[in-house]
């Protein structure tokens, strides 16, 4: 069997290389080669439903839960996988469902003889299933109308209340119908998805646990985040209407968007409940399989641009099934760019030069004074107030960022202001601003984070976890340059709970509308508490990957560790705890229960 194998993987790394370039393919070995922080086989059996839940399920069942019609399209599947996918549906502990298989290998040779042994086709397997159990239909279709439409045909015939979508060599885990019908009685949605993982052909090895956000728009525009366990209210699907068949390959990502897009309520179910299985065929365990079905993604996204009527252009990314939107710059709206500063007149020049670098024309430059005393620094101060560009204003108080950027607030004229640390630099390319600016001139949008890199090369900041060591912490901190982390989230466009003020682009009236930064916040967690006033007042919070500066962290105020700053501290932190109880109690939407709060690169909790 591994004799087999060989071929087919050296011939996968061969397309690999290809495709990625020397330097790129040594890194993704690499990076598979690295042992799991926390072991996911261990992890996924200690948590799976016992036997005694699954027990009580079918002891105590829901009552007036919906029907659940789970729709398949067969075509040439081999016995055993197709036994094992029967044997996931008709063993959950939750059984008002139906399971739709529509067949369009039925009128065509169905399968090569196996050494001595033929295989059964389909219709035999599903038949003897059939006689022992009435839930499970069987269409036998004229003719193979591709993926979509024999999908199509299966879900016309449905007669529940809602839809689940399944490959026909995947499986469920036995609650998993169980899990979807509790979340529908108890919150009705319109759309839901859980997480899931991938499992070899053999179902020896469960690998690859993909845990997920709530719904998050920029994210499904980065990548079909979304996949499996999908289950969609009928009503919502006649709405959505059908599968498209000019998007082969992506046909269940360019449905999702038509779902998302009219859906009134969706809700992650965060538990493991879908197991992807992977084989030669499959884009789980080859995704250079069906290379058509990027390119069908790019187009799926940019129909969903088009029919909610936002500008932008779509990119392939270089890692298979990942995208960029690229938003056009609406105009030149004045950027207003707000600075507290402290002496470090050196550094606070490399920031400007960085600014003005961008070749932004439409800036103003408010510099906040927070009680300077070194010469050099007045000596730079009165060469800036030579540039237009450029305002002066003093804060005489004590150190308060809150107060100090509220303070700076006051003489804002632009449409947009940039909160901005002296020690970040734009070094690294000149179209940061334009890029944060073009995400953040959507509606839609509230503030957009950069993607910071300490000065050597390893992230400082990629976007905002609530709850992380306790309170909020940054993602993939130290992780290099170069590197995407899970699922490459580092590297493409989503929404979070919040991003670092050190640079975070917010619309001026956006800004005003929550009334600022919480001066109670002195230092700590104000741009956390900002960000989280501007979701709750319906706008969303962006990371951007494609702005990228250095920040060099906290140079002019030094480490808290003086007795001080450490009452001071532990203060804001009962601050914070006390105006956002709820996100912290019930974790932050945008991350995963599954997940750790102890470690910055998407470990498993344990």
């Amino acid at each position: 069997m591994q004799l087999k194998l060989i071929p087919y993987k050296t011939k996968k790394a061969i397309t690999y290389w290809k495709h990625y370039g020397t330097k790129e393919f040594i890194q993704h070995v690499m990076e598979r080669l690295e042992p799991e922080e926390v072991p996911y086989g261990p992890w996924f059996e200690s948590h799976r439903i016992k036997d005694s839940e699954l027990a009580s399920q079918r002891k105590n069942p829901l009552s007036g839960g919906p029907m659940i019609s789970i729709v398949v399209p067969v075509y040439h599947t081999s016995e055993r996988f197709l036994t094992e996918l029967l044997e996931s549906v008709t063993g959950q502990s939750y059984e008002n469902w139906e399971l739709i298989l529509a067949d369009a290998g039925a009128s065509e040779t169905a399968f090569r003889p196996l050494k001595a042994k033929k295989e059964r086709t389909v219709a035999e397997v599903v038949s003897e299933w059939m006689e022992k159990d009435s839930r499970i239909r069987y269409l036998r279709l004229e003719k193979n109308f591709g993926i979509a439409g024999n999908t199509n045909i299966a879900v016309s015939e449905v007669r529940g209340d809602y839809i689940g979508f399944m490959d026909h060599d995947d499986l469920l885990e036995p609650n998993a119908l169980y899990e979807i019908a509790d979340v529908i009685i108890s919150r009705h949605p319109d759309l839901l998805y859980t997480d899931e993982d991938k499992v070899t052909a053999d179902l020896s090895k469960y690998y690859q646990p993909h845990m997920k956000p709530e719904f998050n728009l920029d994210l499904l525009r980065s990548n079909n985040y979304i996949t499996h366990f999908l289950v969609v209210k009928k009503t919502l699907a006649d709405a959505a209407g059908p599968f498209n068949e000019t998007m082969s390959g992506a046909q269940d990502y360019d449905f999702i968007f038509r779902c998302t897009e009219q859906a009134k309520k969706i809700v992650r179910v965060p538990k493991v409940l879908y197991h992807w299985r992977t084989h030669e065929k499959s884009t789980a365990d080859n995704p250079m399989s069906k290379q058509y079905a990027y390119e069908a993604g790019k187009r799926a996204i940019e129909e969903h641009l088009k029919r909610t009527g936002t500008p932008g252009t779509v990119e392939l990314l270089p890692d298979f099934g990942f995208y960029r939107v690229r938003y056009p710059v609406q105009g030149t709206p004045k950027v207003s760019v707000l600075i507290p500063n402290k002496d470090a007149p050196e550094m606070l020049e490399r920031c400007i030069g960085s600014l003005f670098a961008t070749g932004y024309e439409n800036l103003e430059v408010i510099v906040i004074e927070n009680n300077s005393t070194e010469r050099k620094t007045f000596e730079y101060y009165n060469q800036l107030s030579k540039d237009p560009r450029v305002k002066l204003v003093r804060w005489k108080k004590q150190f308060n960022y809150s107060a100090i950027n509220n303070y700076g607030f006051r003489f804002v004229t632009g449409e947009y202001v940039l909160l901005l640390n002296n020690d970040v630099r734009g070094d690294i390319s000149a179209d940061w601003l334009t890029e944060m600016l073009s995400v953040c001139q959507r509606p839609d949008v509230g503030a957009v984070g950069a993607r910071l890199y300490y000065p050597d090369n390893r992230i400082q900041h990629a976007g905002v976890v609530v709850g992380m060591g306790g309170i909020a912490g940054a993602m993939f901190v130290d992780l290099p340059r170069g590197k995407s982390g899970y699922f490459h989230k580092s590297a493409i466009l989503q929404d979070v709970s919040a991003v670092t003020a050190a640079c975070m682009l917010v619309k001026t009236e956006v800004y005003r509308k929550v009334n600022g930064m919480n001066e109670e916040l002195a230092v700590a967690f104000n741009d956390i508490d900002l960000c989280l006033r501007i979701g709750n007042a319906g706008y969303r919070i962006v990371y951007d990957p494609f702005a990228e500066l250095y920040h060099d962290e906290s140079r002019t105020r030094g480490p808290e560790d003086t007795p001080e700053k450490i009452v001071r501290f532990q203060g804001e932190i009962e601050t914070f705890r006390k105006a956002w109880p709820e996100i912290l109690r019930n974790g932050d939407p945008m991350y995963n229960p599954n997940l750790s709060l102890k470690k910055w690169n998407y470990s498993l909790r344990v």
